[in-house]
């Protein structure tokens, strides 16, 4: 039987890296197997027309606590893994690190049982685990439950050791108040994934920190000490530092967007700025309220609120990340699709891209040329019919 090739043309082609011009994706038998100037189109190829789309590898999303209205703390089985993960995937995103929210010893253990079961059962979509918590800084807790913030202990540095080994991706988030240089050293040199949030460290705490490990900051600008003329706090080492890649929830509303932009231009590297959604329950779904830790989150106008106002998460996908990017901050929409999917990528170690003989259809996206939304691959067999338009 002759292998059935599809080639996308007609819009611009994201490989990961660049974005490709007059230029066509072949894929035969659902697998991609390179690109041709759009003159070299093979005549018995299924040709799809893009329209001025762009063709890009699926979003790498670094901290999702929820979605298809289940939290990753509300259940953390594989039920529930599965659950989010396809959520996500109707959102754009084909890898995400579940999130587990500061929460008590036992659920942190199902969490990296759970995890570690999902990678060997090859649960679509689970790139690894995010422990947010619960060694953070109660002066800068956010949404987290005080009650359960505390320090790190022997016991929990070893159950994140352990933990290591079967989870090749675990990012953990951490504050300098909660957690020593020391641990923080044995931490990252078994390969953890150190970033540094909920934290009111001064400047040198932080530069302390990222010499002893830490590689990332969680959420810039949100729940940690902000930059000030004399003291630049966690912020400003964040943006100072090369060592140090930080998250960013390009909302408009957990961070200003001059904010945003200022940021952007300024962020030393090699370290840099990706994009997160943080998202919770509520993502791929129209409910309204949900809860985190026996707390009620609600959702109104784009925002997730506690009751006395604290954000809770937040009600974003990729996709429109990527719109307040390009549209509202000027970013070149060549590094802001960057932002959501190779440059996040790396940091956890995984391959992202359009990649000869191994990037399938389920791995990629058709983004509206304006960064508006997503819309279905329009393919005979496409694993992206529910894909929202």
């Amino acid at each position: 039987m002759t292998p059935a090739t599809i080639t996308f043309t007609g819009g611009r082609i994201f490989d990961g890296k660049h974005l490709n011009d007059a230029t066509a994706a072949r894929f035969r038998d659902d697998v991609f197997v390179g690109m041709v100037p759009d003159a070299e189109i093979a005549a018995d190829d299924r040709v799809i027309d893009l329209d001025g789309d762009i063709l890009s590898p699926g979003y790498v999303d670094l901290q999702v606590n929820g979605g298809g209205g289940v939290m990753f703390n509300d259940d953390p089985c594989i039920e529930t893994l599965a659950q989010i993960a396809s959520a996500h995937r109707s959102l754009g995103s084909t890898a995400i690190l579940p999130t587990l929210i500061t929460d008590r010893p036992e659920k942190t253990s199902a969490a990296i049982e759970t995890v570690r079961s999902a990678l060997r059962k090859r649960v679509p979509g689970i790139a690894g685990l995010h422990l947010e918590g619960p060694h953070l800084s109660l002066a800068r807790k956010g949404a987290h439950d005080p009650a359960l913030i505390r320090p790190m202990n022997d016991a929990d540095l070893d159950q994140l050791l352990a933990a290591r080994a079967g989870i090749p991706a675990l990012k953990v988030t951490i504050a300098p108040e909660s957690v020593t240089p020391a641990q923080v050293r044995k931490l990252t040199q078994a390969g953890i994934i150190i970033s540094l949030g909920h934290s009111d460290a001064d400047f040198n705490t932080c530069c302390a920190y990222a010499n002893a490990g830490a590689t990332c900051v969680t959420h810039l600008f949100n729940a940690m000490s902000q930059m000030g003329n004399r003291e630049p706090g966690l912020v400003g080492a964040a943006l100072e530092l090369g060592a140090l890649s930080a998250g960013l929830i390009a909302d408009g509303i957990h961070v200003h967007q001059a904010t945003m932009r200022a940021a952007w231009k300024s962020k030393t590297g090699p370290g840099k700025i990706f994009l997160v959604s943080d998202a919770m329950a509520v993502a791929g779904t129209e409910h309204t309220r949900f809860s985190l830790n026996d707390r009620e989150i609600s959702r109104t106008d784009g925002r997730l609120t506690l009751a006395d106002g604290t954000l809770a998460g937040a009600d974003l996908d990729m996709t429109n990340a990527l719109r307040v990017l390009v549209t509202s901050m000027g970013v070149d929409p060549e590094a802001a699709l960057r932002a959501a999917t190779s440059v996040p990528a790396a940091i956890i170690g995984l391959q992202c891209g359009l990649v000869p003989g191994e990037t399938t259809l389920a791995d990629i996206n058709r983004i509206s040329g304006a960064l508006t939304g997503l819309r279905p691959l329009d393919t005979m067999s496409d694993p992206l019919q529910s894909t929202s338009p």
